[in-house]
């Protein structure tokens, strides 16, 4: 089947939350430009769930849904096959996303005022999901070697041996930095929780989207143990562009954890998903696999261009080699902006829209830039063009 990676749909008059922030952050932004922030595509579907859509839809009663056999065992055939991590299906918990899932687990397993551990720079809605719930954001920053995010092993150490700090929210990959962590490196991280007692919730919702010459590892396939102290997060919907289908799958083994996380659910009134969802989710992983490898081949290549295009017009800029997701993650402080007429000169100059870094985590994140570059590569190089042409106008003079 032929797929189209080429064309850019303009979201504005869908309700796309990205497209409407963008007007809404600069009203004269001109016709044909597109953001590149939110972790959603602008390119076509995957015709094998638009045309699956379709055929349901023919026959379907859209009224209250649980989940079927079917979409069961595509969730169970999906992760085996593509992750070799076998999952019983009573193991499988329903959630409207994975932010949800955050905050459910953080009230689910602590108390307000505990310590919740992250990775900084780290996806933003982390902070949210632990400080919404009265506990304490614990950073415990990344550090940069060889050009390469690292973990603190050592300060991760530390922190988990902290009495109020109970659990790590974690995220695997890691974003935004783009890293896939190694297996050995998930391990260490394994044995820290389990020597100090710590829950660990991983965040594996880009685990499908990794880069050629790197492998994800599931959290729990690293021994019965630390596989009864973690959640695990994952959905369909960065994989297939299926976000707004609100559909994942938390996948707890521990029958206690998993009540618990059950219960907290319930509390909040979450009994079920919507049946387009679970639709989605069982024809992506059944029908469209052949879409995403194609669709990797896109990031892989668009990750190639970029840092091939930067080298060379802006040399200066730290362009992180990519491992996994589809989030370019660059550093921009070599051209002495502050963070502020950064922000000002893409959006008003360049009418260039990426997720500013400082969302990240101010300390963290401040001078960098998170690029999604799943799109056409054409609409990447112009918007890059953009860039060269504004820093080129605005720098800072010596």
């Amino acid at each position: 089947m032929i797929y189209d990676f080429q064309s850019s749909i303009d979201r504005t008059a869908m309700g796309s939350y990205k497209w409407l922030d963008m007007h809404s952050r600069n009203p004269e932004v001109p016709k044909g430009v597109a953001p590149f922030s939110v972790a959603d595509l602008d390119i076509p579907n995957a015709p094998e769930i638009v045309e699956g859509l379709r055929e349901y839809l023919l026959t379907a009663v859209l009224g209250y849904a649980s989940p079927t056999p079917a979409f069961e065992a595509s969730v169970v055939d999906w992760m085996c096959r593509r992750h070799g991590w076998v999952v019983e299906p009573e193991w499988r918990l329903d959630c409207p996303g994975v932010l949800p899932a955050f905050f459910a687990a953080i009230r689910a397993y602590s108390e307000p005022g505990d310590g919740i551990i992250v990775n900084t720079p780290i996806y933003y809605p982390f902070y949210l999901a632990i400080e919404r719930n009265a506990r304490t954001v614990v950073r415990n920053p990344l550090v940069v070697q060889d050009g390469k995010y690292q973990i603190d092993f050592e300060g991760l150490e530390e922190l988990a041996r902290q009495p109020t700090n109970k659990v790590l929210l974690f995220c695997s990959p890691h974003n935004p930095t783009g890293r896939v962590w190694r297996r050995e490196e998930l391990a260490r991280v394994a044995q820290i929780c389990l020597d100090n007692d710590l829950l660990l919730i991983s965040d594996e919702i880009h685990f499908d989207l990794i880069m050629p010459g790197h492998r994800h590892t599931v959290m729990t396939t690293l021994g019965e143990d630390i596989a009864q102290r973690t959640i695990v997060c994952t959905a369909p919907s960065k994989t297939f562009n299926i976000a707004g289908m609100t559909t994942s799958n938390i996948i707890i083994p521990n029958p206690d954890l998993r009540a618990r996380f059950k219960r907290e659910m319930e509390a909040q009134g979450l009994h079920r998903l919507n049946i387009l969802g679970y639709k989605a989710c069982e024809l992506a992983y059944t029908r469209a696999e052949p879409w995403l490898d194609k669709l990797l081949a896109l990031i892989d290549h668009n990750r190639r261009e970029l840092k091939n295009f930067m080298a060379k017009e802006l040399p200066e800029v730290i362009v992180f080699d990519l491992e996994g997701t589809y989030l370019q993650w660059m550093d921009f402080r070599p051209l002495g902006f502050e963070v502020e007429e950064l922000e000002r000169i893409m959006q008003h100059e360049a009418f260039v829209f990426f997720d500013e870094g400082h969302i990240f985590g101010r300390e963290e994140g401040g001078g960098f830039e998170r690029m999604n570059i799943a799109c056409s590569t054409d609409s990447m190089l112009d918007a890059l063009k953009r860039v060269v042409l504004a820093v080129r106008a605005y720098r800072p003079r010596a």
